[in-house]
């Protein structure tokens, strides 16, 4: 069996988090994350390889938490609850991780980069969205017996973009108000049901 790591992994990446949300992603140098973290230069180029790498893994990490949470509200057998179930895991999310969702919310990986994101860090993505594009090209189907451009976008629409506007409003004010779930879930609900 190994020894266990002497520097945690998620220290290291919330440290390189919290520098890019405080100060800005040029600021997140290996040399910064090090000192924030208290892991030596040495180890995380060892553990990552690059700065770019550290941030990609704060950011993926930041998505797979997301990501979790939002297919396990899928887990519906009526296509407007699950839409609605998104939605709102989409507001619960962006309360309780509210760093991780400012990260997502306000930076894409080519923000955070020195260079384009790699191959591989392009490939994971495409890999970690597919099951989410599968539950919205179910549940515009199931509402309106299609999956095409219209109906997917607008059930995007309703799914995504409405909590996402609302929760990035709020998360430059600094929190979440404990309503906004209940809004956003009621606001979702009266677009799918329209698509019905």
């Amino acid at each position: 069996m190994a020894p266990p790591r002497k520097h945690d992994t998620d220290r290291i990446l919330d440290a390189a988090r919290a520098i890019v949300l405080s100060r800005g992603p040029r600021a997140a140098s290996v040399t910064t994350i090090a000192r924030e973290s208290g892991a030596p230069a040495g180890t995380l180029y060892h553990r990552f390889g690059s700065r770019d790498a550290i941030l990609s893994a704060a950011w993926l990490r930041a998505l797979t938490r997301f990501q979790e949470r939002c297919l396990a509200a899928a887990a519906h057998d009526d296509p407007t609850e699950t839409g609605v179930a998104m939605a709102a895991s989409i507001v619960a999310f962006a309360r309780e991780d509210f760093d991780d969702a400012r990260l997502l919310l306000s930076l894409r990986p080519s923000d955070l980069l020195d260079a384009s994101p790699s191959e591989q860090v392009s490939a994971r993505l495409d890999t970690m969205n597919a099951p989410l594009r599968a539950e919205l090209h179910r549940v515009a189907r199931a509402l309106g017996g299609r999956a095409d451009r219209r109906a997917l976008d607008a059930v995007t629409r309703a799914v995504v973009d409405l909590p996402y506007a609302s929760v990035r409003r709020h998360l430059r004010a600094g929190r979440i108000p404990q309503w906004l779930e209940r809004d956003v879930a009621e606001a979702s609900r009266t677009l799918l049901q329209a698509l019905a």
